[in-house]
């Protein structure tokens, strides 16, 4: 029995550990997406930091593993945020590119764990959040179209999508990007 509870304990670790960092695989993919982005060879990035008293406020947590300003030459050209949103049963990788004025650029979806659902994942679908400013609160069948098969995720993309222009609001308006 005590065996068993420590096999769990550890696997759960494991995965919490894991899920908050990125693999190798998906860096390159993220390096990927932000050059192609950009039209860049190369580039830098750093995480933002922002103060507890404004990640308080905030729909989403900032840290220095999801929120990064990207430059080329030591001028800002963007910025990137990873996240994580729900599925039906488990949640997915996702990424949001910001230009320099902090307009949508491009969303990806990094890693798609479940077996239904992954048309959530299409660049079809996910076009619809190009172009989108951060002042903007978008809905679900209205400004993005539904997926069918797909709805949970769908809905849930939409939604972290929200709290992230809503959190990318506050943070330039508190002056903290």
């Amino acid at each position: 029995m005590y065996k068993m509870k420590k096999i769990a304990f550890l696997t759960i670790a494991v995965f919490i550990i894991s899920s908050f960092t990125t693999t190798k695989k998906m860096e390159a993919l993220i390096e990927k997406e932000i050059k192609t982005a950009f039209n860049l060879v190369k580039y830098s990035k750093n995480h933002i930091s922002v103060s507890s008293e404004v990640n308080n406020t905030l729909p989403i947590k900032i840290d220095d593993t999801n929120f990064f300003k990207i430059k080329n030459e030591e001028k800002i050209v963007g910025y990137y945020y990873l996240g994580q949103a729900f599925g039906k049963a488990d949640y997915f990788d996702f990424m949001v590119i910001f230009d320099k004025d902090l307009i949508v650029s491009k969303v990806k979806v990094l890693v798609y764990r479940e077996d239904h659902g992954s048309e959530v994942g299409s660049k079809r679908w996910l076009n619809q959040f190009n172009g989108k400013k951060t002042t903007e609160n978008l809905t679900y069948q209205k400004d993005i179209a539904a997926i069918s098969g797909a709805t949970i995720s769908a809905k849930s993309m939409t939604n972290e999508v929200n709290k992230l222009l809503k959190a990318v609001t506050i943070l330039y308006n508190k002056k903290q990007l």
